[in-house]
């Protein structure tokens, strides 16, 4: 049976996990760690760095390291949100082609999802070592509240990975799964997630069976710990421009080191009531004296400083709930997700507005790779008994005459779902009708989201008179979204499959792919080199020690000196093709080497 990885692909950090032996299961990378820093840099030598390593040499890579991705991906270059970014990034942010966001990193524009596609990729390699064989399916995670566009980008970047993307579902969804694996039990949970980019909550029905059924989902998906780290880095850019007349935003190296500083001292103070800062020659004034800049940042500021944040994920939480029908003492459970959850104003709110302590018997940050996993296990295993009923978050309509938006389909309709309804045209004589498909929240529709667009002609070729039409919407479990529109007298019909657009073509999409698996194939082997290089290099320093022993016993006993020649030759071959990167000459090197170093042991005992 294929294994389908699960894969929470975050704002910060990200997760896999597999099911193994029938146990949801995290695996550790290379460092032990069990997740993955979400960030990629490329280096001077035009390398490219991913994870932990990435986040190692940030602060002096600043400019051409990117950390945060996800708040971008699917998003068009003029939104507001993009405009945000683009003012307190370090790194650079640039126009695409589509009118898309690109990743401008050593002279080299890359796409969102090419950048998430590293990431995935790094996880595709940590899974991979972990069942010994490729791993070619997975599950990933993302936000409930994302759009259309953003799952379809997310997909890509699964894609440019090397995956097979056989599901994209909603990360507190996920959380929910992990939460209710193995059990038989009947809840209403609240899973309220906060992470590093986006905040989510969903409200879901746990029933016998396995039966999840999603109720109500709402989130904000430019909310999280990046907000709350950028409101204590503009607290300490004030603090040191008040202080030395220092504007620090102008410095990219400053800006990384302070944000790495804002989220040390943002954990720190989950656990205690006050952190240090300490960030010395971090400017000069205009004398060219070195400037440091120290504060104490205590608990109780950092929550003035981001209590607005946590009131808003709350009002979030209170609309959900208004629209599944409940009150939060309907709620069994309240499930913290994401690494959000740890600061203590978060966990108290949480509480007040529920009325109950929020359960913490899932891990805040393997909670939806695991879920993703168990997901991803049912989705190739029939034995895996899980019935997910998920909702669409945004509502879905058409743009009508004067600008308004008009739901056909309202969110947290839960999915696969379709309806359908009439208009009247006010123009009498129309013979050609153009639709937009549109999805959000807004009543303007050009405050929502282009989904696609097509025309309905022939409507009228032979007379006056106004137009009744019926339009239908279908969405099927895969979140394929079809719109047909139908003149009710004549019975002339269109039907439009929505395509969500991630700002990439198929052909990009198709190049990128091709080039993340040249790369990968080069990384690989690379790093099968440097394991051979570093056992052949072991073997000649071994020898090494060995013949002065072997000189010895050979002079001693009046033995000829072949083997001595023949181990120094070895030695000498060994290097040469470490020297010009040979891999399959370093491999036979060692196994030679192996067995000289045997045979002159043999001999240095005499």
């Amino acid at each position: 049976m294929d294994r389908v990885i699960g894969i929470d692909l975050g704002t910060t950090n990200s997760c896999v996990a597999v099911l193994d032996n029938g146990t949801p299961t995290v695996i550790p990378n290379r460092g032990g760690y069990k997740t993955t820093p979400s960030m990629v840099a490329v280096t001077d030598a035009g390398k490219r760095l991913v994870g932990h390593i990435a986040k190692r040499q940030a602060i002096t890579n600043a400019e051409n390291t990117v950390y945060a991705a996800k708040r971008l991906i699917g998003r068009k270059w003029g939104s507001t949100l993009v405009k945000s970014a683009i003012a307190t990034s370090p790194f650079r942010i640039v126009q695409g082609p589509h009118d898309d966001v690109r990743i401008r990193l050593r002279e080299q524009d890359f796409s969102v999802p090419e950048i998430s596609a590293m990431v995935l990729q790094e996880m595709k390699v940590v899974a991979e070592d972990f069942v010994g064989g490729p791993v070619t399916k997975a599950v990933i995670t993302v936000p409930a509240y994302f759009n259309d566009n953003q799952r379809q980008a997310t997909k890509d970047a699964g894609e440019i990975a090397g995956l097979e993307v056989m599901r994209i579902i909603n990360e507190p969804t996920a959380a929910a799964l992990s939460y209710g694996f193995g059990k038989d039990i009947s809840k209403t949970i609240a899973v309220y997630d906060f992470g590093g980019g986006t905040f989510d909550i969903s409200i879901l029905e746990i029933g016998e069976g396995s039966v999840f059924k999603v109720l109500s989902t709402g989130g904000d998906t430019f909310l999280g710990g990046e907000d709350v780290d950028a409101r204590i880095e503009e607290w300490l850019v004030n603090a040191f421009r008040e202080e030395h007349g220092v504007d620090l935003r102008q410095d990219r190296m400053a800006l990384q080191r302070m944000k790495d500083a804002a989220e040390k001292a943002k954990c720190e103070l989950s656990g205690v009531m006050q952190a240090e800062i300490n960030l010395p020659f971090i400017s000069q004034n205009a004398a060219k004296e070195a400037l440091h800049l120290q504060r104490t940042l205590k608990r109780d500021q950092l929550e003035k400083l981001c209590g607005d944040l946590v009131a808003q994920t709350i009002e979030v939480c209170r609309q959900s709930l208004e629209d599944a029908g409940l009150r939060p003492q309907n709620i069994d459970e309240v499930v913290l997700v994401g690494g959000m959850t740890r600061m203590p104003i978060v966990t108290r709110e949480v509480a007040r507005f529920f009325g109950r302590e929020p359960s913490k018997g899932i891990h805040p940050d393997e909670c939806v790779a695991l879920g993703a996993a168990v997901q991803g296990a049912a989705l190739v295993d029939k034995k895996q008994e899980v019935v997910l009923l998920d909702v669409t978050p945004h509502a879905l309509g058409i743009a009508m005459h004067g600008g308004a938006f008009d739901a056909i389909i309202e969110a947290n309709t839960t999915v696969p779902t379709q309806k359908s309804k009439s208009f009247t045209t006010n123009r009498d004589g129309q013979t050609r009708i153009l639709l937009r498909v549109l999805q959000g929240q807004s009543d303007k529709a050009d405050e929502n989201e282009l989904l696609g667009e097509f025309a309905l002609t022939d409507l009228r070729s032979a007379g006056a008179g106004a137009v009744e039409i019926d339009v239908s919407f279908e969405i099927d479990s895969d979140g394929i979204v079809r719109v047909r529109a139908k003149d009710l007298e004549t019975k002339k019909e269109q039907t439009i499959e929505v395509s969500a657009s991630s700002g990439l073509t198929k052909g990009e999409v198709k190049t990128m792919r091709a080039k993340a698996a040249t790369d990968l194939g080069e990384r690989r082997a690379s790093e099968e080199f440097e394991a051979a290089k570093q056992q052949a290099e072991a073997l000649v320093g071994a020898i090494a020690k060995l013949l002065p022993q072997v000189e010895k016993a050979i002079a001693a006993s009046g033995r000829g000196s072949e083997g001595l020649e023949k181990a120094r030759a070895l030695v000498s071959d060994a290097k040469a093709a470490i020297t010009r990167r040979d891999l399959p000459a370093v491999k036979d090197q060692v196994e030679k080497l192996g067995r000289a170093q045997n045979m002159l042991k043999v001999i240095a005992k005499g």
